[in-house]
């Protein structure tokens, strides 16, 4: 057992050390002309619709500035983000960008649902990484419709690509710093939405990286934002950072992996190198780790939100509240 358990660690340690050229090094710099970053209307709940606006400038202008230099690709991303009826909380342009979306009437909302994404999410993968139902996007838009279908209350979904998502191929992928400055960006998050809505119960949805991001925010919470969400769903998740779910302030955590994700077969260690850590920690989807399991099917890492399947299922269930219909893994 010792043996198999170095034997993992000297593999995680090699792969950091391989992939020292980070692909995330050569990630576009910001689109020259690109107007700053606007003066925004505090985040609450009557300004949200003049927020919207703004965004929808932001997003317009940065795309006339990527038409301006012949960046087809990000001029096309863009022109979708802006199109009548999308609204976004926040926007930017430089490096991977930032664009945070909200479906749904935040103000009015009693359940809300934010979507943590993980690696090589960027605003020119927003709506398409792969595929439509792959990007935070598209699941974020048939999450809003289960949502919809399940609840018996007002509901809003939160697409929160809001942290320097690291790229699969690169040393970040495998190191907690990115998870832990994401971490403190979703607690502020989190403290915006109880400003607009404080009625409103939370619960975060977090896909593979994205629960390590999840990890940090919720494992460093005070008490005021800790009532404020109903629980914390991971799935295709390569480890928490934290060694079990009581290490997660007190909230209610569900784990689930679908049968035919490849993150099962990562190593679940912790270690310090390079001057951070490396490895998430303990499996979410074990026993012993001590989460609530769901259903998550027969899929892979990027079906989880795709229309129609038991996982999206049994996520919207579990952020409408509906926790006892929810079906067990």
């Amino acid at each position: 057992m010792r043996a198999r358990r170095w034997g993992r660690r000297g593999l995680l340690v090699a792969v950091a050390a391989t992939l020292v050229l980070s692909v995330s090094a050569a990630a576009r710099s910001a689109v020259p002309g690109t107007p700053a970053p606007p003066r925004l209307p505090t985040v609450e709940a009557g300004t949200l619709g003049a927020r919207y606006a703004v965004m929808r400038a932001s997003i317009t202008a940065s795309e006339r500035a990527a038409h301006r230099i012949g960046d087809r690709d990000r001029e096309r991303h863009l022109h979708e983000l802006a199109a009548p009826g999308r609204n976004l909380l926040s926007f930017r342009a430089d490096g991977d960008g930032q664009a945070v979306e909200v479906l749904g009437d935040l103000a009015a909302a009693r359940r809300i649902a934010v979507l943590v994404p993980g690696s090589d999410t960027t605003i020119d993968t927003f709506d398409y990484l792969g595929s439509r139902r792959a990007s935070l996007g598209g699941g974020a838009r048939a999450l809003h419709d289960e949502l919809r279908r399940v609840s018996r209350t007002p509901v809003a979904v939160v697409a929160w690509y809001g942290y320097r998502a690291p790229r699969t191929m690169s040393r970040d992928v495998v190191s907690t710093a990115r998870a832990t400055e994401g971490g403190g960006r979703l607690q502020r998050l989190l403290e915006e939405l109880r400003a607009v809505n404080p009625a409103a119960r939370a619960t975060l949805l977090c896909h593979s990286y994205g629960s390590a991001v999840c990890g940090s925010a919720v494992g460093d919470m005070g008490r005021a934002a800790v009532s404020s969400l109903a629980g914390l769903a991971v799935f295709g998740s390569p480890g928490m950072g934290v060694e079990s779910a009581a290490d997660l302030s007190g909230v209610r955590v569900w784990a689930g992996r679908g049968a035919r994700d490849w993150i099962a077969g990562a190593p679940h260690i912790s270690l310090s190198a390079f001057g951070g850590t490396l490895g998430f920690g303990a499996d979410p989807v074990s026993a012993s780790f001590g989460a609530e399991p769901f259903a998550a099917g027969t899929g892979g890492h990027s079906d989880y939100l795709a229309p129609g399947s038991l996982p999206l299922h049994n996520l919207a269930l579990i952020a409408a509240g509906r926790t006892s219909e929810v079906s067990r893994g």
